[in-house]
């Protein structure tokens, strides 16, 4: 199982099993990182650039190949000769291959026991849910590719204190139930309607 750097493990054996679409590719297929930040890698900005932008992960009529749910014995590298196509035009990628590869998933519940976040308005409580990071760089505290999801704070204590995995097939825990449904429950209390006369007295003569 993969590890952060401080050596606590992550939830899974390969954080590429459980990386979705880049946040960076457009609807049309293009590369939004390479057109917005050219500055930052002029080499990749400009291969993109005289490709139109396409994203060598995405096919031709701009939908992403999920390469990723390949095992990584068979995925291409970065580095290798299969990365790329005789005739040197870019090959089809998978997420891994890419330099600039990021997905944060927004999709507000836990990805291992369900729980939904919910969040009080204008509370400094802590939230039920907490961002996961599945891949790390192999030395130092440097990001390789920032994959991350949702755990809930519960499930996020078991995988990172006993090994725990993100896709075991878990329920909330009962405290994290009965900390959502208070929370609930005080969310309706305050936003429940009250009638005039319910918040005034009017029956005193007037």
């Amino acid at each position: 199982m993969k590890e952060t750097p401080s050596g606590t493990p992550v939830g899974v054996d390969d954080p590429y099993d459980h990386a979705g679409v880049c946040d960076r590719l457009t609807d049309e297929g293009k590369c939004r990182y390479a057109f917005e930040h050219p500055e930052q890698d002029p080499e990749f900005a400009r291969e993109r650039r005289e490709d139109e932008f396409r994203c060598p992960a995405a096919g031709p009529d701009g939908e992403a190949h999920c390469a990723s749910i390949a095992s990584s014995a068979e995925r291409p590298r970065a580095d290798s000769d299969d990365s790329r196509t005789t005739d040197g035009r870019d090959g089809e990628w998978d997420w891994e291959s890419c330099p600039h590869y990021r997905c944060r998933n927004r999709n507000r519940e836990c990805i291992r026991c369900g729980l939904g976040e919910r969040r009080m308005a204008h509370s400094d409580e802590r939230p039920l849910l907490e961002e996961h990071h599945l891949s790390y760089a192999d030395e130092g505290e440097t990001l390789s590719h920032e994959i991350t999801v949702f755990l809930c704070r519960w499930c996020h204590a078991k995988v990172h204190n006993s090994w725990a995995r993100i896709d075991d097939d878990a329920n909330p825990d009962p405290e994290a139930i009965a900390e959502k449904e208070g929370r609930r429950s005080r969310e309706q209390s305050e936003t429940g309607f009250a009638s005039a006369a319910e918040r005034f007295d009017l029956d005193d003569g007037d």
